[in-house]
């Protein structure tokens, strides 16, 4: 378990201390304050029970890959080497075969079914499943629906995490880590991108930036 002293949006969108974007980040210092305190519930607890660290940050390193996002995937595979090291390669080649666009998925509502649209429905394959274990399985597979098919959690999905031992809290937990993952990822996506688009105003006054990033998302 490390124990992180940066702010880990900050991390991983590549904002230094007295850039712009820091500054701007700033002025949500409560959003701020919340985002770092749910990384460390969701992925740094001190008692993390029977949801442990490595299928945390096996969940991390998935849902990272998953979108795209090197700098974190990276981030959390360090994370995932250090407390269980013979997981990395397997899950990042499960996410590599994982890969989707999305979202997609069959609305269930009459009037939505046009809407409806397909995609990969992932599931390991016999010997990744061997290699992960059954519950990280069941939780990565999990997660997968939950990143491109959200519209079709359904009871049977939920299911499938019992079978393999997981609690309704631990279900519970598994469904808040990807969702803050989504939101993390996003907003230190967004704010990359527009460090990238400023250039070398990125260093300069703050407030030019400060709509800018209140679109990227309201809980920067």
């Amino acid at each position: 378990m490390s124990t992180p002293t940066a702010d880990i949006i900050d991390l991983l969108a590549g904002i230094a201390p007295g850039d712009a974007l820091a500054a701007v980040r700033d002025q949500r210092a409560q959003a701020r304050e919340n985002a770092q305190r749910s990384f460390e519930a969701l992925l740094e607890p001190a008692e993390p029970g029977t949801f442990s660290l490595a299928e945390r940050y096996a969940v991390a390193v998935f849902v990272s890959k998953l979108h795209g996002f090197a700098e974190a995937s990276a981030f959390y595979g360090d994370l995932l080497g250090d407390e269980a090291a013979d997981l990395s390669s397997v899950v990042e080649d499960a996410a590599t075969a994982a890969a989707a666009a999305g979202p997609f998925g069959a609305y269930r509502e009459p009037r939505l079914e046009g809407e409806s649209t397909d995609g990969v429905r992932w599931a390991p394959d016999a010997a990744t499943a061997e290699a992960l274990g059954g519950r990280l399985t069941a939780a990565l597979t999990h997660t997968h629906l939950l990143v491109f098919r959200p519209r079709e959690a359904r009871p049977e999905a939920l299911q499938a995490l019992v079978d393999a031992g997981w609690s309704a809290d631990d279900i519970v937990s598994l469904s808040q880590l990807v969702a803050f993952l989504s939101f993390q990822l996003r907003v230190a996506w967004g704010l990359r991108v527009l460090a990238a688009a400023s250039g070398p105003a990125a260093s300069g006054p703050a407030s030019g930036a400060a709509s800018a990033v209140a679109a990227v998302s309201e809980g920067v």
